[in-house]
């Protein structure tokens, strides 16, 4: 079976899908290759936050453009998406200093967002502990997701509005170019032909240029997350984002007191070791989702970070949760972890094979939040 397409895409997770949706906004003939019935990765295994407000200057606009092209198609179809904004909140002197600097640069950049008293943050979210918050920095364009759910909803769409067709259950075992024609070819013997293959999951690049992959710089990170049981009556609106998210977080690294107050952390201290920082976001059935930490390995050597939950993790992302907010409940429902992939020394892998082929992975934590702009961009340069 051969079948023609103008573009190829290997990987249906969020990049991936952005990537076709691009394409399809060209007019162009796409197939979506997904190696399981819905994607298992990165995507579906993270917080569903999109925060813009996190990033360095050059993704945070990747970001407001991914705000955008979220609302658009959430007008078509309901993608779980929910605009109750991000908070940033500071549980000290040095934090509250950062976010009164952020706050700043986010007027030079046009970025909405707001200074929140220690009061305003105690009557807007309900259980925050007074003897933590400081005070934070509430950015209200942006919006929260679960992830599983919305990007199903989101293959449903393209496929229904946009013509895409997604192939799933197909893993693709070789791809190569032959007189300006791109060839997949997947594990059952079908053949896709393309004038252009994008692959973007990282799982199929070490299938398909497995010495390209062991010779890149790319690394991945392990991250531990839990959810709670369902709350009750209890509402948390938004991405609530903590002190050690403020000292982690790109966005605060342009901030003029970043270097000075980061170097006065404890550099062996338990969080620092882990990469921990306390999130929050409540998923649609009310319960809590809070983590995260973050373990790295070399992508070549990723089977090092192990299958198993790291519990002294767990248990101290929990003991640092309940220091922030008092929950009706702390009892865990769930526990896992995602495994992203990022470049060392860039902000995203991109490599060519050949002229027509391209891989584009490794965007590392900024997957969510990114991928919607970044791929915009991405497809008008690869068909300039």
């Amino acid at each position: 079976m051969t079948t023609k397409f103008d573009l190829l895409v290997v990987g249906g997770g969020i990049l991936g899908t952005f990537h076709a949706y691009h394409a399809l906004k060209k007019n162009l003939k796409v197939a979506l290759l997904e190696r399981n019935s819905v994607p298992q990765g990165a995507t579906v295994r993270n917080f569903g936050q999109v925060v813009p407000s996190g990033m360095d200057l050059k993704w945070q606009n990747f970001g407001r453009e991914s705000l955008a092209i979220y609302n658009e198609l959430h007008a078509q179809a309901d993608l779980t998406i929910r605009q109750n904004g991000s908070v940033y909140i500071a549980s000290n002197d040095e934090e509250l200093q950062l976010i009164e600097e952020l706050a700043e640069l986010n007027k030079i950049n046009d970025y909405e967002s707001v200074l929140l008293s220690k009061n305003d943050c105690i009557k807007k979210y309900d259980g925050l502990r007074s003897d933590y918050c400081k005070g934070g920095l509430f950015f209200p364009q942006e919006i929260s997701v679960d992830s599983a759910d919305m990007i199903v909803k989101l293959h449903k769409l393209l496929q229904e509005k946009m013509g895409l067709q997604i192939i799933y259950n197909t893993t693709v075992v070789e791809t190569h170019e032959n007189d300006q024609k791109c060839v997949a070819i997947t594990a059952d013997g079908e053949e896709y032909t393309a004038s252009k293959i994008i692959i973007c999951g990282g799982h199929e690049f070490k299938t398909l240029y497995p010495n390209v992959f062991n010779e890149s710089d790319l690394e991945v990170s392990k991250l531990q997350m839990l959810q709670t049981k369902p709350q009750g009556i209890y509402s948390l609106q938004g991405n609530i984002l903590t002190g050690l998210s403020i000292r982690r977080y790109e966005s605060f690294s342009e901030c003029s007191s970043f270097q000075k107050i980061k170097s006065l952390e404890d550099a062996n201290s338990f969080e620092k070791k882990f990469g921990v920082h306390i999130l929050f976001k409540q998923a649609l059935d009310g319960s809590i989702i809070l983590g995260d930490s973050h373990e790295y390995a070399d992508a070549k050597n990723a089977d090092d970070l192990g299958f198993d939950l790291n519990m002294e993790i767990d248990e101290f992302m929990i003991h640092e949760a309940k220091k922030i907010i008092d929950l009706p409940t702390y009892d865990i429902q769930r526990r896992w972890f995602g495994v992203y992939s990022q470049c060392k020394s860039k902000d995203i892998f991109e490599h060519n094979p050949s002229p027509n082929i391209h891989i584009v992975t490794g965007i590392g934590g900024k997957g969510m939040t990114g991928s919607g702009g970044f791929s915009k961009f991405n497809i008008e340069k690869i068909y300039a």
